[in-house]
């Protein structure tokens, strides 16, 4: 039994005769006859009384339109939310974001998504790198923007943004009028940092083990606004993306640091080899161009 096989019996019993279903689904009436005897053969009964002049259901014709109606509603269904997801109207996306990088621009190119595809839902979800990672791996996340590198064996992925962290101080501190600090120099701090969850956690921690010496850690967050207010309270240092630093306000002050200066790359990465849908596909390649285009008016 296929949906053809319930269709042209829902047909049959619409005109209530074998020779008008058939020329309105433009077959013969032999083909539409045929089909019949091989759905109640496939079924073991009887769907139509054919003692009487006029064509009448069976019990079990009845039965078998009220389900047969059913089925073909849902199928229709199916078609349209099938028709929908390919031409975009529908959809929804998943999307990891680090609460440590401004999100502004990043924000206003899912508006300008969402002005295209108004159908289209977004989820977003904020968490550390290593999570947004495993997320994603875990088809949890169906895209995330992590601290580059990531696993090219087991992600895709493009860049979208590089920049050095700033040493974050209170006004009140020794090294706030400088122009730029040795990371050397900051030995005898005492730090602030993102957990663990965080690559930056483990790249400042790392290029202080190549200044020479292991940070002294007082305190981890989750949020560079609650890490600002620790530092600007004179709790410790701490290191934060160039472009969270636009944001900070003047009771910290945001100094360069080189010997070494500490980067980060920031990347939009989805699962190898795996579904993703219409919609994340079009939205990855919507927001490339405008990634691109940004890049270009630079």
């Amino acid at each position: 039994m296929d949906i053809k096989h319930l269709q042209y019996f829902i047909e049959v019993t619409n005109f209530n005769s074998f020779s008008k279903a058939a020329e309105h689904l433009f077959i013969t009436q032999p083909t539409i006859s045929k089909m019949i005897k091989n759905l109640e053969a496939e079924l073991g009964v009887e769907l139509f009384d054919r003692s009487r002049k006029k064509i009448v259901l069976t019990d079990a014709g009845r039965i078998l339109l009220e389900q047969a109606k059913l089925v073909d509603q849902a199928f229709h269904n199916l078609e349209t939310e099938l028709d929908n997801l390919l031409e975009l109207k529908k959809g929804h996306i998943r999307i990891g974001l680090p609460p440590v990088f401004d999100a502004h621009f990043f924000l206003k190119i899912i508006g300008a998504f969402h002005k295209v595809y108004p159908g289209i839902t977004f989820q977003l979800l904020e968490d550390g790198s290593k999570k947004i990672e495993e997320d994603v791996e875990n088809n949890d996340l169906d895209v995330g923007v992590i601290v580059m590198p990531t696993k090219n064996e087991v992600f895709e992925h493009f860049s979208f943004m590089e920049e050095d962290l700033m040493l974050i101080l209170p006004r009140s501190h020794p090294l706030a009028n400088k122009t730029e600090i040795h990371l050397s120099e900051l030995a005898a701090e005492s730090f602030i940092l993102f957990n663990k969850d965080f690559v930056l956690n483990d790249r400042i921690v790392s290029s202080c083990n190549l200044a020479g010496f292991h940070p002294h850690v007082i305190s981890e967050s989750s949020q560079w606004s609650f890490i600002e207010e620790m530092v600007a309270s004179e709790l410790g240092i701490s290191l934060l993306p160039e472009s969270i630093c636009r944001h900070l306000h003047d009771h910290v002050r945001a100094v360069k640091v080189v010997n070494p200066s500490i980067n980060w790359n920031l990347a939009i990465i989805w699962r190898r080899n795996q579904y993703l849908s219409y919609a994340a596909k079009e939205w990855l390649q919507f927001t490339k161009a405008q990634f691109s285009k940004t890049n270009l008016n630079r």
